[in-house]
């Protein structure tokens, strides 16, 4: 049976900004659906949830009311998409302040164990941050053990 963690961390902590040789720009719906769409299933091919998506996928995903593209970071390698963070604020919380979310990570396996990961999820912890944030979730099969030492480096618990 599949168990899925939801690890937070809090945004009004120090979030330093790492540094790395890669380029981040934010995704461009114009641009790179495609390209972002083959990143996305070549890295979650058999997850449940997250591969296997079309362009219909992406598309209903961007119609959403939190779809923020300027929160949707990629990370450029000669050109190309290595890895990515979403993030999406969650506004509907009733007597709540609202809350971040790293929504979507990856990070291309030709390019694992480069720090892309960390560096790309820190890019959306600062962007949530500085959209004045406070707190911020994630979530993450029990038994992606990278992802979690991963998660827990960058402070969620």
């Amino acid at each position: 049976m599949r168990k899925i963690l939801k690890l937070s961390r809090s945004l009004t902590d120090a979030i330093p900004h790492i540094e790395h040789p890669y380029q981040f720009i934010t995704f461009d719906p114009e641009v790179h659906c495609e390209a972002w769409l083959d990143l996305n299933n070549k890295i979650f091919r058999v997850h449940p949830d997250q591969g296997n998506w079309a362009l219909a996928d992406l598309e209903n995903r961007m119609r959403e009311p939190w779809f923020d593209p300027s929160g949707f970071f990629l990370c450029i390698n000669n050109g190309i998409i290595v890895g990515f963070c979403w993030t999406k604020i969650h506004q509907d919380f009733v007597n709540q302040d609202p809350i971040g979310e790293l929504y979507v990570i990856g990070v291309d396996p030709e390019f694992s164990g480069r720090g892309i990961g960390k560096a790309v999820c820190h890019e959306g912890l600062i962007y949530l941050r500085d959209k004045g944030i406070k707190s911020s979730i994630l979530y993450v099969d029990e038994d992606n053990a990278a992802g979690i030492g991963l998660y827990k480096s960058l402070g969620f618990n």
